[in-house]
């Protein structure tokens, strides 16, 4: 996938619900005082990590999301696990953030691209509807799954479809602002974030729609995500703050949290004839998908080819790039594809550009992920720097970069480059100019 058509996209407004803040203002003073966002959870009692400690919103909670993040649609949230929550309430974030008001847009003007994970039940969700078909028995009756007798879906929740279908953030949105144009949903887990913005920017040149309401939600952090992970990953102990070191020599493993970002695109033109604030230029994006015949994921060539697609599409070589921003996790194997993929994209300036990590303050956030870091290094740049990786000393011995670190870095290039890959070697790259 690569963008398609001519003119400007712009980026007027960021939602974030983040481990670091809620909210543009949060983050950016969170990101750039280098506070980590990771903790004992407090809403999720149980995540399957070491002593309980993962990146949670902790400041979104039942109470705040009534009377503050989800007001608008106060009446909806019975009907929206937390993920669902976390990506409604950063979509309407963003709308105010971008200075739009109810009618400034006609509604079949303004549409709705966002990324999401499958979204699983917490075990206690089904838990009387599972004990519900053993009946006297220890075997599982199919025949009793969510009925029995003349009382109909015994022990679930009337709505429970509803409230973990990973279209239904867009849904949401959709409903909450009136947009009435485009709608979509993506599920690609890590690269859900990039390949929404193509999306939305094609919609945009098509002329479909004045403004795309464009973002991500996700979560590792999950009672029953957690497990899986467990089982696929190293996930990392020791002292919270330090536990997340991407791209570093001694990393130790990933740590999971929640996450979601909502961005408004526009064209150049309807931005400025309404006077808003332009806070980046979506210059190119690109997408790739790397198997080998043996099932195995080709994940330092799908960044690569990504990474290809998005700077020729935004008519830049690896000499403009101000920085990249790497999707790294502190993966044991998975960050040195990733460190070396950054390595061939840069080739002679591979020990000169800077690169940064944000995941070392944000943790694994599955598809809530993408969007967050990028925002990192879009509010960063508004004030002329690089966010530093957080517990990074060294690269590993064969793929040496040129990591920022100990504290932000002073730039006058606000040209980056953002990389992202899942575990099935799917990648999304994208290139903003600030």
């Amino acid at each position: 996938m690569s963008d398609t058509g001519t003119g400007d996209i712009v980026i007027t407004g960021i939602g974030l619900m983040s481990p670091i803040g809620i909210g543009a203002d949060a983050f950016w003073q969170n990101l750039n005082a280098g506070q980590c966002g990771f903790r004992t959870t407090e809403h999720l009692s149980f995540v399957g990590t070491p002593d309980r400690i993962g990146g949670e919103v902790t400041e979104f909670n039942e109470k705040s999301a009534k009377s503050e993040h989800l007001k608008a649609v106060r009446k909806q949230i019975k009907v929206m696990c937390r993920e669902i929550q976390l990506g409604v309430a950063s979509a309407l974030q963003a709308m105010n953030h971008a200075g739009l008001e109810a009618g400034m847009v006609a509604p079949e003007r303004v549409g709705v691209d966002f990324g999401a994970n499958l979204m699983s039940s917490p075990p206690d969700v089904l838990i009387d509807a599972a004990v519900a078909t053993l009946g006297d028995g220890t075997e599982f009756n199919y025949g009793k799954w969510g009925y029995n007798g003349d009382d109909r879906f015994k022990g679930m929740e009337p709505l429970w479809l509803l409230r973990y279908l990973p279209n239904m953030p867009g849904c949401h949105i959709g409903i909450a602002v009136d947009a009435r144009g485009p709608n979509n949903s993506l599920t690609q887990d890590e690269v859900s974030g990039g390949l929404v913005l193509a999306e939305a920017a094609n919609i945009i040149r098509r002329g479909r729609a004045d403004v795309m309401i464009t973002g991500t939600t996700g979560t590792k952090l999950h009672a029953v995500k957690a497990c899986q992970h467990n089982h696929w990953d190293i996930l990392a102990d020791g002292p919270a703050e330090q536990r997340c070191r991407p791209l570093d020599k001694n990393r130790k493993g990933e740590v999971l949290a929640e996450a979601a970002c909502t961005l408004i695109l526009e064209s150049r033109g309807h931005a400025e004839a309404r006077g808003a604030k332009i806070y980046g230029t979506l210059l190119g994006t690109g997408a790739s998908c790397v198997m080998g015949i043996d099932g195995g994921a080709g994940e330092q060539q799908a960044i690569e080819q990504a990474a290809a697609m998005a700077m020729k599409s935004a008519g830049i070589t690896a000499a403009d790039l101000g920085h990249v921003n790497s999707g790294a996790s502190g993966h044991l194997t998975r960050d040195a594809f990733e460190a070396k993929a950054i390595r061939n994209i840069l080739g002679s300036h591979a020990e000169i550009t800077p690169v940064t990590a944000p995941k070392s303050y944000l943790g694994s956030a599955g598809s809530g992920s993408q969007l967050t870091e990028l925002a990192a290094s879009l509010l960063a740049l508004q004030h002329g720097v690089i966010p530093k990786t957080l517990n990074f000393s060294s690269s590993d011995d064969d793929t040496k970069l040129n990591v920022v670190s100990g504290e932000h870095a002073k730039t006058s290039n606000g040209v980056f480059l953002k990389t992202s890959v899942t575990r099935m070697g799917q990648s999304s790259a994208i290139v903003v100019g600030v």
